[in-house]
């Protein structure tokens, strides 16, 4: 029985927690504002008059979804693709369809967002085992012992 509560716990920790991270997806793509432009590429006679490429803008400065950390995190690391209003500007031409465009470029912010917020683990520094240790000292012993072999004897 306490095993089950325990997984119950853990599981509805695990539903809350991805329920949040949708709802902040939500309020974030509720902030983003899209044009929609004519689009090179295939189409055919379609390209000429249907404005299928879609350009995001999201203001990275103003957004209500992100922390306070989160932005400045993301204004460092995304820095190089952040106009001077601290804008950042996607744009995808990849599908006909101006509702995939759509889609992908979404797709391609919040990749770029979690990319931008990810910390890596710090690294932990290994100590030397003693065997090695050991074993580099005598492989220098036998090695300076062989260099010593080498030279001329003293007749002297």
């Amino acid at each position: 029985m306490l095993i089950f509560k325990i997984f119950f716990i853990q599981n509805l920790k695990f539903i809350i927690y991805n329920y949040l991270k949708k709802m902040e997806q939500e309020k974030l793509i509720s902030e983003l504002t899209f044009k929609a432009v004519r689009s090179s590429g295939p189409g055919g006679q379609n390209v000429n008059k249907v404005s299928s490429k879609v350009i995001l803008f999201f203001d990275l400065g103003n957004t209500k979804a992100l922390a306070d950390d989160e932005k400045v995190t993301l204004l460092e690391k995304l820095s190089s693709k952040l106009t001077s209003e601290n804008i950042l500007i996607l744009n995808c031409e990849q599908d006909r369809s101006q509702l995939k465009n759509k889609e992908i470029v979404i797709k391609k912010l919040l990749d770029l967002l979690k990319k931008g917020l990810f910390k890596p683990k710090a690294r932990k520094p290994t100590r030397i085992p003693k065997s090695v240790i050991a074993k580099r000292l005598k492989d220098k012993t036998t090695t300076a012992v062989i260099k010593v072999n080498r030279k001329k004897p003293d007749l002297e």
